[in-house]
């Protein structure tokens, strides 16, 4: 069953349809289902799907000859091979000269790595032969780092090239939904909280589980598929894994200020920089800065982006003796049960705001969102730092938001807080939404009955 995707599957059939010279670029971290995406592309067309291997350049042009001949001779697949990469574009030229043909070239990295002028070659090609021709290339790689740098990069051969770019991220909750069949609307949150909405992991959830079966079986089982998953990926794109172990962890563990992430893990903070740029890049820490602040401001904290590796970090990490112990069941019930709600709260903050995308979607919110984030600072009169779960704002209009995983219901308090924070801004036209996991008093829902300018959401009328 192929999911969502919808956009780029739109995209990539229109330039399929230009019968022009078209090359894409589509990248992403691993397992976010970036070949998924290409073979339900190619379906039905003539295409040549390549997969480049760790290896060198001899190896993957055996292979490449293959697959090319896979496609257009197949008498000759395993008994003729090219004498070099720049016979096997001449060949692919010949094909689309009049002809529209799909070149994908997946994992073109491993490629470049292994043999160091294909860039080039490929770029000799593209402008001697192949921008009159009919071919759609499409270069695919999940180091994102290598990506940009290999083929996005000002100073890449392949600079310019490209006539689109497609980067692949993790499934939204609502995109996410279809792999929750079965689930009440408050276990699907959790789920998406704990695989972070990558495709791969959410495939891997057995519909006639529970979440807590599920959770043992994925992460707290020595067997379990996501048990080492965060080591496994770490080791195919960093060194010194011990160092960023260390780094990934404190921040699941609360640390979010360069200073205090250094110093949990003992190391200089300019190094510490370094290291935190490297996540960075891959996708699996985010640096954040009020939403009302320019990326330039020194108030950035880090946090980890992927709820994949915030979960494992913040549970699996620090008992892996435990569980290889076969102590899963009991872990699960003396430090995961008790801390999952306060783990999702972050985890709620994200689908919150993915709501309030999907309201505007639809024309449904009171102001076009324009930055959207969180917000913290201080509050001068009251001598306190502040915070806001959600802040959008446009011009003069502004929505706050408060966001609540709890099990009681929401009340009077949240929004009075929520609008005396408010105050410290100077908006002229204010709105004010909540979001809760279970509901909201009565008082309050009288509350916003009254007023339009207060929205009420829970966990149910968003799904």
């Amino acid at each position: 069953m192929f999911i969502g995707r919808d956009a780029e599957i739109k995209k990539l059939n229109e330039m399929y349809a230009s019968g022009k010279y078209e090359c894409a670029v589509i990248y992403g971290r691993r397992r976010v289902g970036k070949t998924t995406l290409i073979k339900k592309f190619i379906e039905g067309k003539r295409a040549i799907y390549f997969l480049s291997r760790e290896a060198d350049g001899g190896v993957n042009l055996t292979n490449f000859s293959n697959d090319i001949y896979a496609v257009t001779a197949k008498e000759l697949k395993g008994n003729a091979f090219f004498a070099d990469w720049e016979k096997a574009f001449d060949y692919i030229y010949e094909l689309v000269k009049n002809e529209r043909l799909i070149l994908v070239i997946d994992e073109f990295p491993y490629l470049a790595n292994g043999y160091r002028p294909i860039s080039s070659i490929i770029q000799a090609h593209i402008d001697n032969h192949f921008k009159d021709s009919k071919l759609f290339l499409i270069l695919c790689g999940s180091s994102m780092s290598l990506m940009e740098k290999q083929v996005l990069a000002y100073k890449s051969p392949l600079y310019g090239r490209r006539t689109a770019q497609f980067k692949i991220l993790p499934f939204g909750f609502f995109t996410s939904l279809p792999f929750f069949e079965g689930y009440s609307k408050e276990d699907k949150a959790m789920l998406y909280g704990v695989t972070g909405g990558i495709p791969e992991y959410l495939n891997k959830i057995n519909p006639s589980k529970s979440v807590r079966d599920n959770i043992i079986e994925l992460y707290l089982t020595p067997s379990g598929n996501l048990f080492e998953e965060p080591s496994n990926l770490l080791k195919q794109e960093l060194r010194e894994l011990s160092t960023y172990n260390g780094i990934i962890e404190a921040i699941a563990d609360g640390a979010s200020r360069l200073n205090d992430i250094a110093t949990k893990c003992g190391i200089e903070s300019n190094k510490c920089a370094k290291y935190l740029k490297s996540l960075i890049s891959l996708g699996i820490v985010k640096k954040e800065w009020p939403v009302t602040e320019p990326a330039s401001s020194k108030r950035s904290i880090y946090l980890l982006d992927d709820m994949m590796f915030r979960f494992w970090y913040r549970f699996v990490f620090p008992n892996m003796s435990g569980i290889v112990s076969g102590l899963g069941e009991a872990i699960y019930e003396f430090e995961v049960e008790n801390s999952l709600s306060a783990y999702m709260g972050i985890a709620f903050e994200e689908i919150c705001k993915q709501y309030i995308i999907e309201r505007a979607k639809e024309k449904t919110t009171p102001l076009l969102p324009g930055k959207l984030g969180r917000w913290w600072g201080n509050n001068p009169k009251e001598k306190c730092q502040e915070e806001i779960d959600i802040l959008s704002y446009r011009k003069d209009d502004a929505l706050f938001g408060e966001c609540k995983w709890i099990k009681d219901l929401v009340g009077m308090d949240v929004l009075e807080n929520l609008k005396r924070r408010s105050n410290l801004f100077s908006y002229k036209n204010k709105w004010f939404w909540l979001f809760a996991k279970t509901g909201f008093t009565d008082r309050l829902i009288t509350e916003a009955v009254d007023c339009d300018k207060i929205k009420l959401v829970c966990l149910e009328d968003m799904i």
